[in-house]
């Protein structure tokens, strides 16, 4: 009989200290979720703070005036010079040569 209630009070003793060990857990668990929730709510908040306070981008460049007669290989070169420049992309410079070259 005496090892029944010992053992009876061994188990309750071990589901006592398992269930407090959860119960912490859980609390520890719920306050790390906040601070990542606070941190992600902060992030989005900087974001959109600062897409809000971004300038627009610059407008293009003037295009410019081309002479009468143009030269094609002149303006393959001035093509070739925006696009070192940073002016057009690949895209932009492929589609205006291809531009040139069909006449």
């Amino acid at each position: 009989m005496r090892a029944a209630v010992v053992t009876t009070a061994v188990v309750g003793t071990a589901g006592a200290v398992s269930h407090h060990q959860q119960k912490k857990y859980a609390q520890q668990d719920a306050a790390v979720q906040q601070q990542q929730d606070a941190a992600y709510q902060q992030g989005v908040a900087d974001a959109q703070a600062q897409q809000q306070a971004a300038p627009p981008p610059p407008p293009p460049p003037p295009a410019a005036a081309a002479p009468a007669a143009p030269d094609l290989t002149a303006q393959l070169q001035q093509l070739a010079q925006l696009h070192t420049a940073g002016v057009l992309s690949d895209e932009e410079f492929a589609a205006a040569k291809q531009k040139l070259l069909a006449g």
